[in-house]
């Protein structure tokens, strides 16, 4: 049962949005459901607590005909309140479905020149053969068109727990039709050896030198849950969760007043650089192609998260329209985050210092090869930061190290890859109108008005229309992006928080590739538009074989204005990935971000009354000080 318009969709509310559509005749033994969304209520409605109808987006796709529909179901009021055919040349394909992993595996196998090229390599026994289905990206080759399709790589296995990323079956290259249930073509190329070294990463001897680490609350955490409400010191929002974005987060608000109206990763693309005909078309959307939160993991304890941690579940729909359950797929804890403030007074010897924390909501998401974790922190200090980890298994292929990938083991070569992750923060600072400025550093010419050259300041730069709101970063200039709200503090200046990138190259694919245009949002750090609620996915609504333009480079050629406005801002951010030795045979984390901290936004430094920690003693003290050594 949900208690806020905001809040997840229920199991309830999956099946009953299922059953309006079956009472219409929409859902006959061949249709599947590639999403089942909510429809978020007006911004209005929300605001001022009117009661509101929970509302349902379901995209159709009949597995016999190929034929895509996209329905409204009011579950309220239990009515179809739209449906509409869609046109997938146009609009593009909807999200591949789990189903369709093993569907297009069999068809593969069971190909007389998938088998040929597997005995031509020696292969005989390939009842361990993975076949792995992947989106085709869009080409417009005559063979594809008009085709729902899923592109097949093979890997070999040793054993059931092998891992087949270790061995790629190089040149050997399947593209499926799934309606017609065909394989259209086999491309069978080269003759490089399969990698025989495997790629396991447990069963290692672990050390014995780590000692425990303690994280321990004896008196319960400092946060409050009710529902889907979080409230931590000065913090207040809503966890969200559906199965495109994943983890989402709502009405976040510090000390009371608004900062963001909705916030999310509702895009990411992972475009590789390697030219080889059996991967130069590979770039993944993982939101818009996979689904970022139906395939995302149950966390464990002590292992995705550590200390006293609150689970919150998720309710998605699966292939058919149904409500699944993934327990466990958001971990909310408190961490210490080392020193907050810290100073000696050089004339007294008196010394202050306070600790920070920082409360994490986190959400862990496998597509195929990698798994990415996405940890929103809140602290004290009102800032709140993004952190993608990226980890996983590198994808390979089989040769030598050339100008577009690295040997990680003998014979084995990972190509030269982005991870390019779109956040979308839904700005309130301080109200629902908001400004967006540049804000550079640069040097003073010597002169009349700075004779010994010292001299530096910012230049500023309003974003006043979508034309002029594409923007890159320039770290020479340590550019930062001002959100300048509503209300001034005591000082007279505007109540801003400021976007602070940690930025590495955008897209790096050439203008005229297909990718360019398909995931056009990637080849700018920021985008800030007007908000439409229409306008949710950087690269539109339906990535998959998309021929590109769609979302955010058509919406910013709307030209609307920005001063003043309910804006959006588009944060793009990731690693360019060259894979090293030490990324095999499972990856250490690759960390990237943004943070997103306040100006002005309150009158002074909001954490002078955090307590001095140091007055409740340590482990080896008693209450009153810390004495020891330790």
């Amino acid at each position: 049962m949900t208690t806020h318009p905001l809040d997840p969709l229920t199991a309830a509310e999956i099946a009953g949005a299922r059953a309006v559509l079956v009472a219409a005749g929409r859902v006959g033994p061949t249709t599947r459901f590639p999403s089942v969304l909510p429809v978020e209520p007006s911004k209005d409605a929300v605001r001022q607590g009117l009661p509101v109808h929970r509302r349902v987006r379901a995209v159709l796709l009949d597995t016999a005909t190929g034929a895509v529909a996209e329905a409204v179901v009011d579950v309220t009021a239990g009515v179809e309140e739209s449906y509409r055919p869609l046109d997938p040349e146009k609009h593009g394909q909807p999200a591949v479905l789990f189903e369709e992993y093993d569907r297009s595996a069999e068809l593969v196998r069971a190909d007389p020149r998938w088998q040929a090229a597997m005995r031509r390599r020696g292969i005989e026994d390939w009842s361990l053969a993975f076949v792995a289905p992947l989106s085709p990206g869009h080409f417009d080759e005559p063979l594809l068109r008009g085709r729902r399709v899923l592109r097949a790589l093979t890997f070999l296995r040793d054993h059931v727990d092998d891992s087949p990323w270790a061995h790629p079956v190089e040149g050997l290259l399947c593209e499926v039709d799934l309606v017609a249930g065909e394989v259209l073509a086999v491309t069978d190329s080269g003759d490089v050896p399969v990698p025989v070294e495997h790629g396991n990463y447990t069963g290692v001897q672990p050390r014995t030198s780590l000692k425990p680490i303690s994280i321990t609350q004896p008196e319960g955490v400092s946060f409050t849950v009710s529902g889907s409400e979080v409230g931590w010191e000065g913090w207040t929002f809503r966890v969200g969760f559906n199965a495109r974005e994943g983890l989402t987060l709502h009405r976040i608000a510090f000390g009371g007043d608004p900062v963001v109206y909705r916030a999310s990763v509702p895009e990411m693309v992972v475009p590789y650089g390697d030219p080889e005909p059996w991967r130069n078309w590979i770039s993944y959307f993982d939101a818009g192609e996979y689904l970022l939160g139906k395939n995302a993991n149950s966390l464990r304890l002590g292992c995705d998260c550590l200390g006293v941690i609150h689970y919150f579940d998720a309710v998605l729909a699966d292939d058919h329209g149904h409500p699944m359950s993934i327990p466990q797929a958001i971990c909310m804890h408190e961490e210490d985050y080392g020193v907050l403030w810290k100073h000696t007074n050089i004339l007294t010897g008196a010394s202050d210092v306070r600790r920070s924390r920082r409360l994490v909501v986190s959400s862990f998401s496998t597509i195929g090869n990698y798994d990415y974790g996405f940890f929103w922190y809140f602290y004290l200090d009102g800032t709140i930061e993004l952190e993608a980890k990226a980890t996983g298994v590198v994808f390979c292929g089989a040769g030598e190290a050339g100008p577009h990938g690295e040997l990680v083991a003998p014979g084995l070569v990972a190509p030269v890859h982005q991870h390019l992750f779109c956040a979308r923060l839904d700005t309130e600072v301080a109200g629902p109108s908001n400004t967006v400025e540049e804000v550079d550093f640069v040097g003073v010419p010597t002169g009349p008005d700075n004779p010994r050259g010292n001299a530096f300041t910012t230049t500023t730069t309003v974003l006043d229309r979508e034309s002029t709101a594409a923007r890159l970063a320039d770290p020479l200039r340590g550019r930062t992006w001002l959100v300048r709200g509503g209300g001034v503090n005591r000082l007279g200046q505007r109540r801003s928080y400021q976007l602070v990138p940690r930025p590495g190259p955008v897209l790096l694919a050439q203008p005229e590739a297909t990718v360019a245009g398909r995931a056009a949002f990637a080849s700018r750090h920021l985008w800030v538009t007007r908000f439409h609620e229409d306008e949710r996915y950087p690269a539109g609504d339906h990535p998959n074989q998309h021929p590109g333009g769609a979302g955010l480079p058509a919406w910013s050629a709307q030209d609307r204005p920005l001063v003043d406005e309910d804006v959006v801002l588009w944060h793009v951010f990731g690693p360019t990935h060259l894979p090293r030795p030490e990324d095999w045979p499972v990856m250490p984390v690759d960390y990237s971000g943004f943070s997103f901290r306040p100006v002005g936004f309150n009158d002074r430094n909001p954490t002078l009354d955090v307590p001095d920690l140091a007055s409740t003693g340590c482990a080896h003290c008693p209450p009153g000080g810390c004495r020891c050594e330790h």
